[in-house]
């Protein structure tokens, strides 16, 4: 193999500042560079806030990797890694195989000291200390093995151990759905509200009790210290908090001499609050669009479907709930999946119960979404691209239209030279004028 297709690394978490030059200045030092990129958005042109710099030699490489991780572009520590186009490499990346989550690092630990803690257990692709926006560390990290192999023996070494004073804590990596997941059957958190305003801390606690033993409890107040009427119980067992929420929840308490119904549920952050907002949005957007449906919409739109699923998979995944006249998944020129599909029934009712049953369902590690498919119309067709983006009275073609030069298409070119093209009929292109 090419030792080229070898020399390449992948620089990330960079400074929006960052551009090529400031690159070059920083990887020259260790050999000869052959070409440097820094990827940006595709219209704005902003940074992406990572890089990708092609060497000569694969020692030059493994030496800029070796000496210049973690080095400071820009007043940020830039991050280095071999880049991987190899689909194995970026499959093991998109799992998560071999990711190994690190929390309570005491804030002394930066990358390097991460790095050289758990480098003796294998093979590290990338390792890094998360940081807020002030470059200060947010007490956890992560560290990616080659193999699943070394991340388990690293998991099995380190957690527990005392650094710095604090005992880390390690564990395989999740994604945010497969930690929400747990959330719902592992939480101790209990969220309460409309209790009346004069409760105390004392009064909720007195309502929860019999539940089970309470570790903490807390009333939000507003700046005057009166009581917002929501606050949180947190119990020492999930079964309590579990048993706390069955029993309480919609339970009737007097005030002001009305009856009002409690609300206990488990207590969620912003972001899971925000994601059921949305779901429940969309959940009413589609049943409103299904309801404007003809009574012959069969075709169901399937998308977040993952690599491994084809046209066969998804057909198989859908006719329990009824005849299918088609199933298809989109796919790329390669032939890999475009994560989206169809599935066409004999009859709506078919198609409204897989909608019912199958929106939200987890398929290989991954929610789908299902949804009705509606034939695309002239108005969501005519999306604003860099050839219709131009002011009203304007042309979409390349050049201007010029009436002083007698009906022709100008174009400016170098040296501020003028060139002009006559419309089709005429003699062909026109003499320059400055």
């Amino acid at each position: 193999m090419d030792q080229n297709n070898n020399a390449a690394l992948y620089v990330g978490d960079l400074a929006p500042e960052v551009t090529e030059a400031a690159l070059f200045n920083t990887f020259c030092v260790v050999g000869p560079v052959a070409s440097i990129r820094v990827c940006r958005h595709h219209h704005t042109r902003r940074s992406l806030g990572y890089a990708y710099v092609n060497f000569h030699q694969i020692e030059d490489a493994e030496r800029a990797l070796d000496t210049l991780n973690y080095t400071k572009i820009c007043g940020r520590a830039c991050r280095i890694m071999w880049s991987q186009r190899d689909p194995y490499a970026k499959q093991l990346r998109k799992n998560g195989e071999g990711n190994v989550f690190v929390s309570n690092l005491d804030p002394s630990i930066d990358n390097r000291t991460l790095l050289d803690t758990f480098s003796m257990f294998g093979d590290i692709l990338s390792c890094k200390v998360e940081t807020d926006k002030e470059g200060k560390s947010r007490g956890f990290g992560f560290v990616h093995y080659a193999d699943k192999e070394s991340a388990d023996k690293a998991i099995n070494k380190v957690n527990g151990m005392e650094i710095s004073g604090k005992k880390l804590y390690c564990t395989k990596w999740q994604s945010r759905n497969a930690r929400d997941g747990q959330l719902e059957t592992t939480f101790t958190n209990v969220y309460v509200k409309n209790f009346p305003v004069a409760w105390s801390e004392d009064d909720l606690k007195k309502l929860f009790e019999d539940y089970g033993q309470i570790n903490g409890c807390a009333i939000s107040r507003d700046e005057k210290g009166k009581s917002r009427q929501f606050g949180f119980v947190t119990f020492n067992l999930t079964d309590e908090a579990q048993k706390a929420v069955e029993e309480l929840n919609d339970c009737e308490v007097d005030i002001d001499g009305t009856k009002e119904k409690l609300f206990v549920g488990r207590a969620q952050s912003k972001r899971e609050r925000q994601k059921l907002l949305n779901k429940l949005y969309y959940a009413k957007k589609r049943k409103e669009k299904a309801e404007e449906q003809k009574n012959n919409d069969a075709s169901l739109f399937i998308k977040n479907l993952d690599d491994t699923i084809d046209s066969d998979a998804l057909s198989l995944l859908f006719k329990e709930f009824g005849t299918i006249e088609s199933a298809k998944v989109m796919t790329k020129a390669d032939g890999t999946s475009k994560g989206f599909g169809f599935v066409t029934y004999e009859k709506p009712e078919e198609a409204k119960t897989a909608l019912e049953k199958m929106n939200d369902k987890e398929v290989e590690g991954k929610k789908i979404f299902v949804d009705v498919a509606t034939p695309p119309t002239w108005q969501n067709r005519k999306k604003t691209t860099k050839w219709n983006s131009y002011p009203t009275g304007s042309s979409p073609r390349r050049g201007r239209y010029n009436t002083s030069v007698g009906g022709h298409y100008a174009h400016t070119g170098y040296g501020g030279m003028q060139y002009a093209w006559q419309f089709a009929g005429s003699a062909g292109r026109s003499s320059e004028t400055a």
